[in-house]
């Protein structure tokens, strides 16, 4: 593919919607898209780096969403299970979202489409399962802890959840795998990072003192929409 551009960004979803627009604006040739920090280099194929834009991101997910509530859920949900090549597979299904022709014939039968709509019932599965089944354990602090290691990167989904079932106490739910967490204050859900060495599979939750702990907020949702029920599940503020 001459002049083909392999395009990195940060890992977020809002980069990703970043590196689609780019793409599209400036009608690159996308060889593939990766995360910073884990790009491999194809033999013909030179790189670009995509720094995120809300504005951009924005745009890209409102077109998305013009064109199908369903898609963009599936999307979302989707990117978050993390499984190789999964930027190319949804920019290619995106493009095809965008294209009058393609369009008409894209459906569950569609190979990316089947692909993409298989993976977010699998997100969506184990965030049911994770809706019901995560044990907490109070901290010194009494703050209630629990410590998941989920297949998928699922925490941005529960948010809602575990805000409206313990809205009376302290809770900060923390991804093992992924090393980030859901701190809830008992007035905003933040996501934060933790000081790794103190964070491990044998804790004893009540020697924790999680506020000692906290290095530093994240910034890891997606822009803020109006309140349908999809965009509950992912405000967390």
């Amino acid at each position: 593919m001459d002049n083909a551009k392999i395009l990195i960004y940060d890992g977020s979803f809002n980069g990703f919607l970043t590196t689609v627009f780019r793409a599209f604006d400036e009608q690159i040739q996308v060889a593939d898209i990766q995360k910073n920090g884990i790009t491999q280099k194809g033999l013909f194929s030179v790189t670009e780096t995509i720094f995120t834009q809300m504005d951009n991101a924005k745009s890209v997910w409102n077109g998305i969403q013009s064109k199908s509530h369903i898609a963009i859920r599936n999307i979302y949900f989707a990117f978050l299970s993390e499984q190789k090549d999964i930027e190319i597979v949804l920019y290619k299904y995106i493009k095809k979202l965008f294209s009058p022709a393609d369009m008409l014939s894209l459906n569950f039968t569609d190979d990316l489409a089947s692909r993409i709509n298989q993976l977010a019932k699998t997100v969506g599965k184990e965030k049911q399962h994770m809706e019901s089944s995560i044990a907490f354990n109070q901290t010194a602090d009494a703050v209630h802890f629990g410590l998941i290691r989920p297949d998928n990167d699922i925490l941005p989904l529960i948010s809602r959840h575990y805000r409206f079932q313990m809205s009376d106490k302290p809770w900060l739910i923390y991804d093992s795998k992924r090393n980030y967490g859901l701190y809830y204050n008992l007035k905003t859900i933040t996501f934060i990072s933790l000081d790794v060495d103190a964070i491990h599979t044998d804790i004893i939750p009540s020697e924790l003192l999680v506020k000692s702990i906290l290095v530093r907020t994240l910034h890891r949702q997606p822009m803020q929409k109006q309140r349908n029920n999809y965009a509950e599940e992912r405000a967390v503020v």
